[in-house]
C-alpha cells in the first residue's frame, strides 16, 4: 500500500534536530557508561535496557532474542508499525572492550573540547544515539510520515564477532515493504571528513597447524622435527599472498606452540584473516593457502628424515558487500540532500566488516550513518599525545542528522528504488 501525503515533507528544521540534540549525547553518556564487550551478556543486558527505554518514548515496543551461541546474550528490536513503507536501522550493543582494558586505560566518558572519548562513542553506541536524534527529531517535524513508516531498529549483540544469526533474524522481520537497511557505522573511514559507505570487503579466517617430532633440546636434537620453524616458513608464504593491486590482504594475526624451551616443539598453531571486496579474489586466496599446505615441508629430523606436516581449517567466512546499483542509488540520494543542506559527504568502500555484508542479500544497504569521529576499537592513550583512545565529534551529530534525516524523508515518500 502507497501512503500519499497532501504536502511531502523533504527536510528537518535544523532548529528541531539542534533542541534533541543534548537529550541524544546525554543517552549516549549513559549508554557508554555501562560496559557491553562481545562476550558479556550482563552488559548487553543494562545496555538493551537503556536502550529500549530511550526508544520507547517515541513509540517504539522492544523484542530481545537469544543470539545462537548464548555467550553473546541478546539481540535487541524496537518496532513501530505503521501501515506504509519499512525502514531498517541497523546499529550495534557491544563493543571490543572488556571491563579490565577500560579499568587498565582509564577509558571512560571524557568530554576535551570538540571530541568526546570513551568506549563506543562511534562504534556502535554513537550510532544509536544518532538513530534516536533523526527519529526524535522525524517524529516532530513529520509526524504523517513518521507515523506510517513500519520503523525496525536492529541491535546486534555481537556485531564484533559478525555472528550470522542476526542478519537472518532481521530477515525474518521485514517484508516487501521495507525500501532499505541503513547501518549506522560511524562515517569516519578513510576519508579526511564524512564518508558513505559503499562496500565492504569480505573475509575468511583460518588456522594453519604445524606438527612435527618431539625431542629433547639437548642430547636427542637431532632426532626433533621443530613445527615453530616449519611454522614460521609457511608463515612467510601466506603473507606474501597479500596483493594490494587486487585489493586482498593476508594478515597472520596470532601465533602459538611449543612448551619447555629444553624440548624441540613438536607443534605449532597460526591464525590468518584474509580480505577482498569480491568473492572471486577471497576464495583464490583461501585456495592458494590451502596449496601452501599440501605442500612438503622442508624442516625435518636430522637421524632419520622425518618431516614436519601441516594442516588448515577454515574458523570462519563472512560474504563480501560488492558495489551493488541499489546502493549506488541511495548514495546518489544522500549525496543530493547533503549539497542542498551544504554538506560535503565522500564515498568509499571499506576493508572492516559491519551486518551490511550480511543485509546486503536481501536488501539495499547504505553504510557509514553513524556521526563522525576517529580511532575505533582504540583504548590507550600516551603522555605525547600520539595516541589518543575512540572519540566522536559531537558538533558532526547536527548536520549528520539533518542530512540523514531528510534523505530518509525523500526515501519513504518517493518512487521505489530503480
Amino acid at each position: 500500500m502507497r501512503v500519499a501525503f497532501a504536502v511531502p515533507t523533504t527536510e528537518i528544521p535544523a532548529a528541531v534536530i539542534e533542541r534533541f540534540l543534548p537529550e541524544a549525547l546525554d543517552f549516549l553518556r549513559r549508554h557508554v557508561a555501562v560496559n557491553s564487550g562481545t562476550g558479556h551478556p550482563p552488559g548487553i543486558a543494562r545496555n538493551a535496557d537503556i536502550v529500549a527505554e530511550q526508544f520507547a518514548h517515541l513509540g517504539f515496543q522492544a523484542e530481545r532474542v537469544p543470539a545462537a551461541d548464548p555467550q553473546y546474550g541478546e539481540h535487541l528490536f524496537l518496532r513501530r508499525r505503521g501501515p506504509g513503507r519499512g525502514l531498517l536501522l541497523v546499529t550495534h550493543l557491544d563493543t571490543v572492550f572488556s571491563e579490565a582494558e577500560e579499568r587498565k586505560n582509564d577509558f571512560a566518558w571524557r568530554v576535551d573540547g570538540d571530541r568526546i572519548y570513551g568506549p563506543g562513542v562511534i562504534d556502535n553506541k554513537g550510532g544509536t544515539a544518532m538513530i534516536w536524534l533523526i527519529l526524535a527529531a522525524l517524529q516532530e517535524s513529520a509526524p504523517a510520515v513518521f507515523d506510517s513508516t513500519d520503523w525496525l531498529i536492529a541491535a546486534n549483540a555481537a556485531e564484533e564477532e559478525l555472528i550470522p544469526d542476526f542478519p537472518a533474524q532481521c530477515q525474518a522481520r521485514v517484508s516487501e515493504r521495507f525500501r532499505a537497511a541503513l547501518v549506522f557505522e560511524s562515517c569516519g573511514g578513510q576519508s579526511e571528513g564524512f564518508s558513505l559507505v559503499r562496500c565492504r570487503k569480505g573475509s575468511a579466517n583460518l588456522r594453519l597447524i604445524a606438527e612435527g617430532r618431539g625431542a629433547h633440546a639437548g642430547s636427542r636434537h637431532h632426532e626433533g622435527a621443530n613445527a615453530i620453524v616449519a611454522l614460521s616458513h609457511l608463515i612467510q608464504q601466506v603473507a606474501a599472498l597479500t596483493d594490494y593491486g587486487r585489493n586482498l590482504t593476508v594478515n597472520v594475526g596470532c601465533i602459538s606452540g611449543g612448551g619447555p624451551i629444553n624440548r624441540v616443539p613438536h607443534e605449532a598453531f597460526c591464525e590468518v584473516n584474509i580480505r577482498a571486496f569480491d568473492e572471486d579474489t577471497l576464495q583464490s586466496a583461501v585456495s592458494d593457502i590451502f596449496k601452501l599446505v599440501g605442500t612438503p615441508s622442508g624442516v625435518h629430523a636430522v637421524s632419520d628424515g622425518f618431516a614436519c606436516t601441516f594442516g588448515a581449517e577454515i574458523l570462519s567466512r563472512n560474504p563480501t558487500w560488492p558495489e551493488q546499483p541499489s546502493t549506488d542509488a541511495l548514495i546518489a540520494r544522500w549525496v543530493r540532500v547533503a549539497e542542498r543542506l551544504g554538506v560535503t559527504l565522500h564515498v568509499e568502500s571499506r576493508g572492516g566488516l559491519s551486518d551490511g555484508n550480511y543485509l546486503s542479500r536481501f536488501l539495499p544497504v547504505l553504510d557509514g550513518l553513524g556521526p563522525f569521529g576517529r580511532n575505533g576499537h582504540a583504548s590507550e592513550r600516551s603522555a605525547d599525545g600520539t595516541k589518543v583512545p575512540e572519540y566522536v565529534v559531537p558538533s558532526s551529530f547536527a548536520p549528520l542528522a539533518a542530512v540523514h534525516g531528510s534523505a530518509i524523508l525523500e526515501l519513504l515518500q518517493d518512487e521505489p528504488l530503480g
